[in-house]
């Protein structure tokens, strides 16, 4: 994702140039419904950088797509907060966003609270087969499963962020 918004510039640059932007991005939000949104439902929604003025640079649109990226996942976030009645406790991010330093680091920031990353695994398919397994026993209770280490990241919540693309989105 940030790759695309730096053309040119390899991920591990624009990284580097997300990283050094200030929360924000200068005003700059990416929209990153480029087919579409699923949470919130938006099938025909589109993508979009605005905010653009001469003190937008580079980094402040790499900035803005990782941003974005985040301020989607808070979308999803808060709308399962809303159906289930209940704060989400814990945040564990996998999967291939996860691999991003900027998607780790920025990541509480823009969501407000620390997320914790797991070493790699395939966890995908390891909750695939703790579902069939689930199913299978007829619903009964199944042993936990041993945690994985995980890393935690945490950092200021700066709530502007996620205010200036919810207003952007509309």
């Amino acid at each position: 994702m940030v790759g695309s918004c730096c053309q040119g510039a390899p991920a591990d640059a624009a990284v580097r140039l997300a990283l050094a932007s200030s929360p924000g991005a200068h005003g700059a939000v990416f929209i990153p419904y480029l087919d579409g949104e699923r949470t919130p439902n938006r099938p025909h929604e589109t993508g979009r950088l605005v905010g653009l003025t001469r003190k937008v640079g580079r980094e402040d649109i790499a900035r803005a797509c990782v941003e974005g990226l985040l301020c989607s996942l808070a979308d999803a976030v808060s709308f399962l907060e809303e159906v289930s009645g209940s704060r989400a406790e814990r945040l564990l991010f996998i999967g291939g966003g996860a691999k991003s330093l900027a998607v780790r680091t920025l990541a509480p920031s823009v969501l407000g609270s620390d997320i914790e990353v797991p070493e790699p695994g395939e966890y995908v398919a390891l909750g695939a087969a703790r579902q069939a397994a689930w199913a299978l026993s007829g619903g009964a209770d199944l042993p936990q499963w041993e945690k994985r280490p995980t890393t935690c990241y945490s950092g200021e919540h700066h709530p502007q962020v996620l205010e200036a693309y919810r207003e952007a989105r509309g």
